[in-house]
């Protein structure tokens, strides 16, 4: 049974909050470890709203210094403080972020905080691995928006096969053996019969990836990154009929979202972060789905899960 990757969606409108939409944050729960992805207003609010623990989030991403996708976070940072928090947070953010962030503490009277907020600057002209631990990778890529603006790459690390405990006993197998057989070796028994490794061991499930594919123009300079990603959430802020204004203001349109989905060999697209001028995104979402079928419309309290991609 594989352990839980799924990405809850706090928000989903572009710069202006509408009755029924947030500004960008999203929650991702890889194997049991919470990140949260951007950090607009009203974020708190939606993270007691799905039930998500506070103190299991310890890494915030954020894409870009634009309000929509941080404006939140002063509050969530001050929420902390009086949860007592005494765990490390770490930010992934423009260098800017910390001394903004500064000045928000100081301005407010914050004092000390209790715990430490660790900044790590992100890269925004090449990609950069931000985050490495035996269970996960994180990826930072550049994305073509009017100010420096990341995307970022979560992918599952390749596990170990399991051995198939009854050939063990069957074959008298050593317990010096069980690491090398992992490895992909066969076993020579003591009559020197070769067992082939594929009779010794369960294969590990393949890993699993979600690319977060935050504002940007259309751009394929993103497609060696998000190749095969099983799950691809990017922004469609407009319709077709709208493509000029998502020119000018480096947004994407659905189906320009659908066609990196489709270069990209993607499992699945969900886009978001639609423009206040839509009541509903049905027009942006057919538009997508025209060229990339499997595609979603993402709504706040959505729960989708990162499936690997066939």
């Amino acid at each position: 049974m594989q352990m839980p990757f799924q990405l809850t969606i706090l928000g989903s409108s572009s710069a202006m909050p509408t009755s029924l939409r947030y500004p960008t944050a999203q929650v991702l729960n890889v194997l049991g470890r919470f990140f949260l992805i951007d950090c607009g207003e009203g974020t708190q609010h939606q993270i007691r709203k799905n039930k998500i623990s506070f103190g299991r989030i310890d890494h915030i991403f954020i894409s870009h210094l634009h309000g929509d996708h941080f404006f939140g976070l002063i509050g969530y940072i001050s929420t902390q403080v009086l949860l007592g928090r005494t765990k490390d947070l770490h930010i992934y953010a423009h260098s800017e972020l910390q001394r903004y962030t500064q000045f928000q503490q100081d301005f407010l009277g914050m004092g000390e905080l209790g715990f430490r907020l660790v900044f790590h600057p992100l890269n925004f002209k090449k990609p950069q691995v931000i985050l490495d631990d035996v269970k996960l990778t994180v990826t930072s890529f550049p994305l073509k928006h009017r100010i420096p603006c990341c995307g970022f790459l979560f992918q599952e690390k390749e596990k170990e096969p399991n051995i198939r405990k009854e050939q063990l006993k069957f074959y008298q197998i050593p317990i010096r053996e069980i690491k090398n057989i992992k490895d992909g070796a066969d076993f020579t028994t003591e009559d020197g019969e070769i067992i082939p490794n594929k009779k010794l061991v369960i294969p590990a499930p393949k890993p699993r990836s979600y690319a977060f594919c935050s504002d940007t123009a259309y751009t394929e300079k993103i497609l060696p990154i998000i190749q095969h990603v099983d799950l691809l959430y990017h922004e469609a802020t407009f319709a077709e009929s709208e493509k000029e204004m998502a020119k000018t203001t480096f947004h994407s349109t659905g189906k320009e979202a659908a066609l990196i989905a489709q270069k990209a060999q993607a499992g699945q697209l969900l886009i978001g972060h639609f423009s206040a001028r839509y009541k509903e995104p049905t027009s942006i979402l057919k538009e997508a789905q025209s060229i990339f079928p499997n595609t979603k419309a993402v709504n706040e309290g959505d729960v989708y899960s990162v499936v690997r991609n066939q």
